[in-house]
């Protein structure tokens, strides 16, 4: 996309060198209120609304691909300015690179299946990425996970359950079960108008 590089790089929303403040994001929010990530947050409708909603909470959104991310920061320019909201531009692989025991919340949204049994550890919730998110969670572990991929949905309950987290919500259908104070993603938007089921899992696990 013709300018993204330019809107990217001038972003305040932008942190462009994540790996330099591995153990010290608190110091990036300027407060020590919980932080929640999402992993692969698209053009960010699910991250933006969290900040709005709830500024008593940190959020940072990674996303891999530019042509994505600047969708996010293209909503950011017309809203009021979010203090607790950071952009992180990555690959999730190098996660436990940018840092250390500092978050409470992993939210993973309509993550790609990867349906071949032979990529099942690129899947986010595979035990190859569990294990990365050890690094990242203080002593409260939480990971959040919606899809509409019943496969990815069955798979991501056993990978999970397996590691040694307690499943404390599920849901198979989230808007036939009505669900409160729900955040959707623009995948999710697309595909419950479209009469599809939404997987909702909530997960937790301490040390």
């Amino acid at each position: 996309m013709k300018g993204a590089e330019e809107k990217i790089y001038n972003s305040p929303y932008m942190v462009l060198d994540p790996k330099d403040h591995f153990g010290a994001w608190n110091q990036v929010f300027q407060n020590h209120n919980p932080i929640h990530v999402e992993i692969g947050m698209g053009k960010g409708n699910f991250i933006i609304e969290n900040a709005k909603r709830y500024p008593e909470i940190n959020f940072i959104g990674i996303e891999k691909f530019d042509s994505v991310i600047v969708r996010a920061i293209e909503k950011l320019e017309v809203e009021e300015p979010l203090q607790n909201l950071k952009l992180i531009r990555m690959d999730a692989l190098h996660i436990m690179e940018v840092f250390d025991h500092e978050i409470t919340t992993v939210y993973l949204n309509f993550s790609d299946p990867w349906p071949k049994k032979r990529h099942q550890n690129r899947r986010l919730s595979s035990p190859l990425f569990l294990q990365k998110y050890d690094s990242l969670f203080c002593q409260e572990k939480q990971i959040v996970m919606k899809t509409d991929n019943r496969s990815l949905f069955a798979y991501s309950i056993m990978s999970i359950a397996n590691y040694g987290y307690q499943l404390t919500e599920l849901s198979l259908d989230l808007y036939q079960d009505n669900v409160k104070d729900n955040i959707p993603t623009e995948y999710e938007e697309r595909f419950a108008n479209q009469g599809f089921p939404i997987y909702k899992l909530v997960a937790k696990k301490h040390d």
